[in-house]
């Protein structure tokens, strides 16, 4: 909700200063998310176009004589195709700051000279874009500052509103907060009933008052269609962000500004004899006032005439019936939508609108005659025209009321932890709008229609503390027994593999847990999905089932930002259905793409490879303490390069994978250069052994190389396992320190160069335990891998 300081407080107005009202909102459980002025120019002044020419050398250009309260008559040359003699304009003189840093200085434009600029709202940051200059009415007085002609030494006010506080999603309700909690007067507009002109009804029928409890119309006919918004309503409807269309459309804007009410005008002469309040036929069709066109589903409430659907109720009307520049008849609407008959619905169609926001939060459903009076009482003012009674159907069985709460005086020390007199508790309630009735235990309260939020005691006391002040609540320290319960020594320590992923120059990132259809079938077809009921878009429709695609998303993010070196990890659930279950995994992964290194003089540049990621995965899984119970095992996986992917695999079950991201996969998500990627599960397998201590050996440890040919598809690990059976008490460890195919080693083999550490506990090794010792490692390589000693 964002708002126009000037216009609060002309319903509300304490002796306090911006800062002063942005915190008290904040502390409030209205965060304020920004303050800002309200334009950020100056030196534009109101001037009048005196005369009006083409420019001798250019036709899309207008020479002009421009009256700006000078000492002097201005000529400025004009681009604005809507510049003409006798219009009253924004004229910025040499020497005006506009937004951006642009300053206004003398200048020549094809050969004549300019002093100064006829300005349009988009020049002003009035507008995010605009046709033509802006024209200012007739009775502008010449000369006057534009800031104070158009009230503009203003702030505006941007609010993140919970969910809960739909209330606040209106003029009243900020005013009647900041009313409170300054005890201060609240002064609304004063809104009273038009009488009507003529007796003409427009039918309504509540054919699904369950979604829709209270309907209220009223015909205004006659309005005269070239009423323009006054500038004063413009003003604050563009500072709450929303621009000026028509005077119809302005005005059900303002109003839900104003009020919180959503409203909607229909041209009259487009609608077929009746209001029919309905749920959608399935595969209806409507063309929405954004010019989409869209297929209804039957659980979907719209507003029909006795035809066709007119508009998405609560969400937006439709195309056709929508008022135009020759509209004369209107229909205005203002009707109360079940939050439950909104919630999700606006972006199941992948729309959002100020309307179904607020719907979706609740609006008071007392509110709707209220604001049709409002809207009718502008539109008389503005457009002239003659309005008809108000036509209203309900269903009062369907609305819900609010209840009564018992609110218990010790119950209120005891949950905020400080004594509130009854006087103050009752004073704050009131200032709420609520009614108070004592009670022999405290008091019977009934909240008012507008705040859904508020249905069992402790909304009550929350009530009580965030007006009463949270910096008034004195802080208590808390006794209590406490048992400490230490953690195994053989649980996996996340926190840890963190750390070390952060020291090996990873940033942690966090990511979404939803995930779109088709970023799951394109990174990980092979699990069940989870789908989302209510999904806040159709690119977040199902639950992840891998940590890849959150990364993977965050690698594309920085390299469009030209950040071409990037190394990231994430710990979070994955979600799989598996038959009629879903299960909830803990998962770590890791993704590295661009340089290994920043880039820097003492090194040459070269890019991450497999290999990189594998050591950095390693040490990863050092910290289990049995690093020698992980292998890696070549596998393909459809994401990972056919060639480049491994299992990662703990005493023989997977635990995880690693390898490049497929090139297919990766020029889809335009990734450039070669990425990695692993993920490990953070479950028992991952469980470590506890250390223990073995003495160290006082004997000389002896090294034996040896170099040994096998066929080229045998793998170290293989290699390793079997020296390590052939001598398990005296083989203390196994290195490879050359790998080498070519010359004299046949095609389809090759030469692995190892060093056997051997050592014994009790005594030194002679040279006939070592001989031996190679000789086992030899006959169960030769028997086991087809090993042969390399001459």
């Amino acid at each position: 909700m964002k708002f126009s300081e000037a216009w609060l407080r002309e319903w509300v107005n304490p002796e306090i200063t911006t800062e002063e009202l942005a915190d008290q909102l904040s502390m409030a459980g209205l965060e304020v998310d920004s303050v800002g002025s309200a334009a950020e120019f100056e030196g534009v002044f109101v001037g009048e176009v005196l005369t009006r020419e083409q420019h001798p050398d250019a036709d899309k250009l207008s020479l002009c004589t421009v009256n700006a309260g000078q000492d002097e008559t201005l000529q400025i040359v004009c681009g604005a195709p809507n510049v003409a003699a006798g219009q009253k304009v924004p004229v910025a003189v040499v020497g005006a700051k506009l937004p951006g840093g642009f300053k206004i200085k003398k200048a020549k434009l094809r050969g004549v000279e300019s002093r100064g600029m006829i300005c349009s709202e988009s020049e002003l940051g009035m507008a995010e874009s605009s046709e033509g200059i802006l024209e200012l009415p007739t009775d502008a007085p010449v000369g006057t500052d534009i800031r104070e002609y158009l009230a503009l030494n203003d702030q505006t006010i941007e609010v993140d509103l919970t969910p809960d506080r739909g209330d606040c999603l209106g003029m009243s309700g900020i005013a009647r907060e900041v009313g409170v909690i300054n005890r201060s007067p609240v002064t609304p507009p004063a809104i009273e009933s038009v009488d009507a002109s003529h007796a003409e009804r427009f039918p309504v029928k509540l054919e699904a008052p369950e979604a829709c409890p209270r309907y209220t119309c009223r015909i205004v006919r006659n309005i005269d269609p070239k009423a323009q918004t006054p500038l004063w309503m413009q003003e604050r409807l563009r500072r709450s962000d929303l621009r000026p269309i028509h005077p119809v459309v302005d005005i059900t804007n303002y109003v839900m500004l104003e009020l919180g009410q959503p409203m909607h005008g229909f041209d009259l002469r487009e609608l077929d004899s009746e209001i029919r309040v309905r749920m959608a036929g399935q595969g209806e069709k409507l063309t929405l006032l954004d010019g989409s066109e869209i297929e209804l589903r039957d659980d979907t409430l719209v507003i029909a005439d006795a035809s066709r659907p007119v508009a998405m109720a609560g969400i937006m009307g439709g195309e056709h019936s929508g008022v135009a520049d020759d509209t004369v008849d209107v229909l205005f609407e203002s009707a109360f939508f079940t939050p439950t008959a909104i919630i999700g619905k606006s972006r199941s169609y992948g729309m959002h609108t100020d309307s179904s926001h607020r719907f979706e939060r609740g609006v008071d459903p007392q509110l709707q005659i209220n604001a049709l009076e409002r809207a009718t009482q502008l539109l008389l003012d503005i457009a002239g025209g003659e309005a008809g009674p108000i036509v209203e159907e309900a269903s009062e069985a369907h609305i819900e009321q609010r209840p009564e709460i018992l609110l218990r005086r010790e119950q209120v020390a005891k949950i905020l932890g400080v004594e509130i007199d009854d006087e103050t508790i009752v004073d704050i309630l009131t200032r709420l709008e609520m009614q108070v009735e004592s009670a022999e235990e405290g008091w019977k309260v009934t909240a008012p229609s507008c705040r859904f939020d508020i249905s069992i005691e402790v909304d009550l006391i929350e009530e009580i503390g965030r007006i009463y002040g949270y910096t008034e609540i004195p802080l208590k320290r808390t006794a209590a027994a406490t048992v400490m319960e230490g953690e195994p020594e053989v649980t996996f320590n996340l926190h840890r593999a963190k750390q070390t992923l952060v020291d090996r120059d990873y940033q942690e990132a966090i990511t979404y847990s939803f995930i779109s259809p088709e970023m799951h079938d394109l990174l990980d077809p092979g699990h069940g999905t989870v789908e989302l009921a209510n999904p806040i878009s159709a690119d977040m429709s199902i639950m992840r089932t891998s940590l890849w695609p959150g990364l993977l998303q965050t690698a594309t993010y920085n390299q469009s930002r030209q950040q071409a070196r990037v190394r990231v990890f994430e710990s979070g659930l994955r979600f799989v259905q598996e038959e009629e279950q879903i299960t909830q995994d803990p998962m770590l992964a890791g993704l590295v793409t661009g340089p290994a290194v920043a880039e820097q003089w003492s090194d040459a540049a070269r890019n991450v490879d497999f290999f990189d990621l594998k050591a950095d995965l390693e040490a990863v899984l050092t910290l289990t303490g049995t690093p020698g119970a992980c292998e890696f095992v070549a596998a393909e996986h459809p994401t990972l390069h056919p060639g480049q992917s491994a299992q990662v695999l703990r005493d023989g079950e997977i635990v995880g994978w690693i390898g490049m991201l497929h090139p297919g996969i990766e020029g889809k998500l335009d990734l450039a250069g070669n990425t990695y990627l692993f993920e490990i599960r953070l479950d028992n397998k991952l469980e470590g052994t506890l250390p223990a201590f073995r003495p160290l050996s006082k004997f000389p440890s002896i090294r034996r190389d040896i170099a040994v040919v096998v066929e080229e598809s045998v793998e170290f690990s293989s290699v390793k396992q079997c020296v390590k059976r052939a001598a398990p008490e005296t083989l203390k460890d196994i290195l490879i320190f050359d790998v080498y195919t070519g010359e004299k080693v046949d095609s389809g083999r090759k030469s692995l160069a190892l060093g056997l550490i051997l050592q014994e506990s009790s005594h030194t090794l002679t040279d006939e335990e070592v001989d031996s010792v190679v000789a086992r490692v030899l006959a169960a390589l030769s028997d086991d891998l087809n090993a042969q000693l390399r001459d």
